[in-house]
């Protein structure tokens, strides 16, 4: 998602809580409040309706549920967000307004604004709260890092670049070719080439 990463002002009450201010959206973590972007970019939507299609496609038949945002997840009384992406794989978590509990997966794709919310605050809530895997989606270059649940803290379970097929140990059997992910136009043609393969300065 793309936060303000701005705590709104005013403490959060039970009246308020399951509400989103001017229908904006928002996120509580720890019972604080955090505005979220109205408008996620076009980079952002490509990527989530493609990880969307290929989880949906994965999963027919079988017991999981991929969701997209905006849909709340209440983790706690203190703690509900909106991930980009996330797979329930207990059904009876899913209810009518919202979902109750931590998820089995959950995917941010990130933005330069989105860092800090979801690289430090998420990550310790995901933790905390028991969400046993975490992708972490970096939409240029694209990048994928996929972090494991292991004693109470996340690990890093793989990273992926738009060439590999990322794998997930929580949901047995998936290969994922990450090439159609990530394969969009960009704006003002080819980007450029910040590492590449050169020929040795000392041969």
């Amino acid at each position: 998602m793309a936060p303000a990463a701005q705590p709104l002002s005013g403490p959060p009450t039970s009246d308020n809580r399951n509400r989103h201010p001017s229908e904006q959206r928002c996120e509580w973590i720890g019972g604080q409040l955090f505005a979220m972007s109205p408008s996620p970019g076009s980079w952002h939507q490509q990527i989530a309706g493609e990880l969307y299609v290929a989880l949906k496609s994965f999963l027919r038949h079988k017991p999981c549920r991929v969701f997209i945002a905006p849909l709340d997840v209440r983790l706690s009384a203190d703690d509900i967000v909106q991930p980009d992406l996330l797979v329930v794989c207990d059904t009876q978590q899913i209810k009518s307004t919202h979902i109750a509990g931590p998820p089995a997966l959950v995917i941010e794709i990130l933005s330069p604004a989105t860092l800090q919310h979801d690289r430090l605050r998420k990550v310790n809530l995901y933790a905390r709260c028991g969400i046993q895997e975490y992708w972490l989606v970096t939409t240029y270059p694209g990048l994928v890092e996929v972090l494991a649940l292991v004693d109470g803290s996340y690990r890093i379970a793989g990273t992926y670049a738009p060439e590999d097929t990322l794998r997930s140990k929580v949901l047995p059997g998936l290969e994922l070719p990450l090439e159609p992910i990530f394969a969009f136009p960009l704006e003002g043609g080819e980007p450029p080439e910040y590492v590449r393969e050169a020929s040795s300065l000392y041969a």
